[in-house]
């Protein structure tokens, strides 16, 4: 792979994820109206493959530690295939 190609990859993903945040807050908005209730929620920050975790209550927390295991597995397999397939 190029220098070109990983650069348009990562623009690419960063674009579709910013296209996936702005598409859930829309329809998060239009799906809200009029309702109240208890809200949830937890992020990841990822520090290479070290991943930081917050959340609001266990059951986030738990689906985001699952989330950021499968994420971290899946980025140190790319890593190592990407080694062999450079080497």
């Amino acid at each position: 792979m190029t220098l070109e190609t990983l650069y348009s990859i990562g623009t690419a993903l960063t674009l579709a994820g910013m296209l996936i945040m702005i598409v859930a807050t829309v329809l998060l908005l239009l799906s809200k109206k009029g309702k109240t209730g208890k809200t949830r929620g937890g992020g990841v920050i990822l520090i290479g493959p070290i991943p930081i975790i917050f959340g609001t209550d266990k059951q986030s927390l738990k689906t985001i530690l699952l989330l950021s295991i499968v994420l971290t597995t899946l980025l140190i397999a790319l890593v190592i295939i990407l080694y062999f397939l450079n080497k």
